[in-house]
């Protein structure tokens, strides 16, 4: 597989006792090497932020990726979570698991390649926006 990943991904992710959660991903592929942020609402009761954000770093080799999401600041129950999973044939979703480093908890996630890249996301809210 040759497909850049690089990209915006909506994502979810299934977490025990909470249900879906919903996340936005913008991904950087650079040879393999991945990189990137992501933003997703916090699901903990009395969280004291209404979003995280985290920042990932890992690979890509043929259809597998691996990354760790970092959240940023770390706390509220949140730090590392480990993902593993596949790229399908097309480049548009990447599927797999997530678990806690130490932990049993885990479950499954999924990320879809938005249809829009970042930059066209841009300039449209752009021209959205009232001249003054």
């Amino acid at each position: 597989m040759t497909d850049d990943l690089t990209g915006v991904w909506d994502g979810t992710y299934i977490q025990p006792s909470v249900g879906m959660v919903t996340f936005l991903t913008t991904l950087i592929d650079s040879g393999g090497a991945l990189g990137g942020s992501v933003t997703e609402p916090c699901m903990t009761s009395g969280c004291p932020v209404r979003t995280h954000n985290a920042s990932i770093a890992g690979q890509r080799s043929g259809t597998m990726v691996s990354f760790i999401k970092t959240y940023e600041p770390p706390g509220y129950g949140y730090d590392n979570v480990f993902y593993e999973g596949a790229v399908n044939a097309d480049a548009t979703e990447i599927s797999g698991r997530w678990r806690l480093p130490g932990a049993t908890l885990s479950g499954t996630f999924l990320m879809v390649r938005s249809s829009k890249t970042a930059e066209t996301t841009a300039a449209e809210e752009q021209v959205k926006e009232p001249v003054r």
